[in-house]
């Protein structure tokens, strides 16, 4: 079995930092891409960032140059540093991983439980 543990959301003032940090863990082969989406209160989940094995990264327009993207893949963790958050950022933040478990044949989709982000003055 295989899990994703998250951690690091919280309540922030607009213009402040937070990095989010997700764990997959469990009989893991290989983890393929990792990303990070996130859903505001009626919304539709978004994704807000994805980065590959390899460290090819992707972000939608609206964060691109305030967020980043990481990995460290010998920890099977990626994070999200969230730099100039703004209201709008507010969401709950989900972590996403294509995993190759031990026994499968492919990698599936694993979710984390989700990490609640407040900006508010």
């Amino acid at each position: 079995q295989v899990q994703l543990v998250e951690s690091g959301g919280g309540l922030v003032q607009p213009g402040g930092s937070l990095r989010l940090s997700c764990a997959a863990s469990g009989s893991i082969v290989s983890v393929n891409a990792m990303g990070w989406y996130r859903q505001a209160p009626g919304r539709q989940r978004e994704l807000v960032a994805i980065i590959l094995s390899g460290g090819t990264t992707d972000y939608v327009d609206s964060v691109k140059g305030r967020f980043t993207i990481s990995r460290d893949n010998a920890k099977n963790t990626v994070y999200l540093q969230m730099n100039t958050l703004r209201s709008e950022d507010t969401a709950v933040y989900y972590c996403n991983a294509a995993v190759l478990g031990s026994g499968h044949l492919a990698p599936r989709d694993y979710w984390g439980q989700g990490t609640q982000v407040t900006v508010s003055s």
